[in-house]
């Protein structure tokens, strides 16, 4: 395609519309065909619309500062279609970019299929599956959280060979209770609509979403249940309900039949490893059966403090959550057995405490006893912040600081963890939907001499669920070959 002149704005509007349209089948086939995953610079383009994949291009150019366009990464596209890939992960934005290098350092154009031939060599006829066999796992609960990782999770279906959602465990709680649940998952004030479809089998207890065949089955306990019963083996359950969060009794569900391994979506207690994705995940080996994946604040500040005390190292610091109301407030004022929190969640600025900078020391144990923390829950049914007041060992700049976070963000195995923005007119909803665990605002960062504060945003719903997606990807053992090689691409 003949790209416009550079003053046809409208014209090249269209030309990359139609590029990111004609996208769409090439990475779909990929993906379902071959197993492959493709990225733009940590971002997934699978099940993505053409805005989104537009979006994905406008990104790199405004964080990145590279002109990479539709125009560039389509014909690398198109030669990757034309290998025999073998299951992987993808980063097409990065593989582009080093073509556009060699286009501008050489002075003849290098043959693009020769160049994607050769950057992919290692993913080319590979015998190889990046995990033993697929993995089947169980929802226990289906909340908030519950709900957005089962969007999450059949959106990472793929060919079903590594991962598959196969049941939800829930109370019964009445008449229309499955029709009631499937509503809530097809339509969420916060988060907008289900991208999919969604058939209800009330006679079998199950739904058809996507295609797949999720069971429904109705429990009071975890300890009693026979998931053989609906083929379902060895399979990994996701508690997400928060009743248990010592090992005691998230064993209890090891006592059912079909499972081998459980996951909490909360602040584990005891000696329960309390894991964040990208930080601390090389914890987890093949015997651990119970894992916790930390709390949502822990998942956003874990990961740039760890950096942080990395580059210039943090002698103290005190972390302060303005955070969206959550299910276990008031909406009008009513008793709670918790201080303020019977007050109306929607009515006010709720002071209260938070146990994410003692628990990050978990995940950075070199953090051990340098933070403090509290919260303050405020009038938003999404997205939260916090703010970390540093003191460092080293004197830095906001420009020093920025720069290296931006570079983290784009450039680093841990670059599904961070995001960066430099919009000077970022609010919080505009975080609604965001993977990443957090998000610097990097045009309100403050530093001087020692001392530095950072503004992290973070969808604690969303942010979280594709947090805990990370983390039953690496319990489940799914270990894929990428490009990049060695680069964790694992959305």
């Amino acid at each position: 395609m003949v790209r416009p002149s550079v003053d046809d704005y409208f014209g090249d509007w269209k030309a990359r519309e139609a590029l990111a349209q004609q996208m769409i089948p090439m990475i779909g086939m990929l993906e379902h065909k071959k197993g492959v995953q493709t990225f733009l610079y940590g971002r997934a383009l699978n099940n993505r619309s053409t805005a989104d994949i537009m979006k994905s291009h406008r990104r790199i150019r405004e964080v990145a500062r590279n002109e990479l366009s539709e125009f560039e990464s389509h014909p690398v596209l198109e030669a990757m279609c034309k290998l025999n890939l073998s299951s992987s992960q993808i980063d097409l934005g990065k593989l582009t970019v080093k073509y556009m290098g060699l286009c501008e350092s050489q002075a003849h154009k290098p043959d693009i299929n020769e160049f994607v031939e050769k950057e992919l060599a290692h993913l080319i006829d590979a015998d190889y599956k990046p995990v033993e066999k697929p993995t089947d796992v169980v929802l226990y609960g289906f909340g908030r959280i519950g709900r957005l990782l089962t969007r999450l999770l059949l959106e990472q279906t793929g060919n079903g060979q590594v991962m598959r959602l196969r049941a939800v465990v829930v109370r019964k709680s009445g008449e229309g209770d499955l029709v009631k649940r499937v509503n809530l998952l097809r339509n969420d004030s916060v988060h907008g609509p289900f991208e999919g479809t969604v058939r209800v089998d009330e006679e079998n207890s199950r739904i058809i979403a996507n295609g797949n065949i999720i069971h429904f089955i109705y429990s009071d306990g975890p300890d009693t249940l026979d998931y053989t019963e609906y083929d379902i083996h060895d399979a990994l359950i996701i508690d997400n309900t928060g009743k248990w969060r010592d090992e005691e009794g998230l064993s209890l569900h090891l006592k059912s039949k079909g499972v081998s391994k459980v996951m909490l979506t909360a602040p584990g207690k005891g000696d329960l490893k309390n894991i964040v994705s990208g930080i601390n995940h090389d914890m987890i080996t093949p015997e651990d059966k119970i894992i916790s994946a930390a709390s949502c604040t822990t998942n956003a500040i874990a990961p740039i403090l760890k950096l942080i005390n990395e580059r210039y190292g943090v002698v103290h610091g005190h972390v302060e959550t303005v955070h969206a109301y959550t299910n276990d407030q008031n909406l009008i004022d009513n008793y709670h057995k918790a201080d303020r929190r019977g007050r109306s969640a929607a009515l006010n600025m709720v002071l209260t405490e938070t146990g994410a900078a003692t628990a990050v020391a978990k995940a950075v144990p070199e953090l051990q006893g340098k933070l403090t923390g509290n919260a303050v829950r405020v009038p938003v049914a999404n997205v939260s912040m916090a703010i970390l007041s540093l003191t460092l060992e080293n004197e830095s700049t906001r420009e020093d600081i920025n720069e290296f976070i931006r570079n983290i963000a784009l450039h680093s195995p841990i670059q599904n963890q961070i995001g960066y923005t430099e919009s000077p007119d970022a609010v919080s909803s505009d975080f609604v939907g965001m993977r990443e665990a957090a998000t610097l605002d990097a045009t309100a960062t403050k530093a001087q001499g020692k001392n530095t504060i950072l503004y992290l945003w973070y969808d604690n719903e969303f942010s979280y669920s594709s947090q805990v997606v990370r983390m039953v990807s690496k319990m489940a053992g799914v270990n894929y070959l990428t490009y990049p090689e060695n680069e964790d691409l694992n959305i």
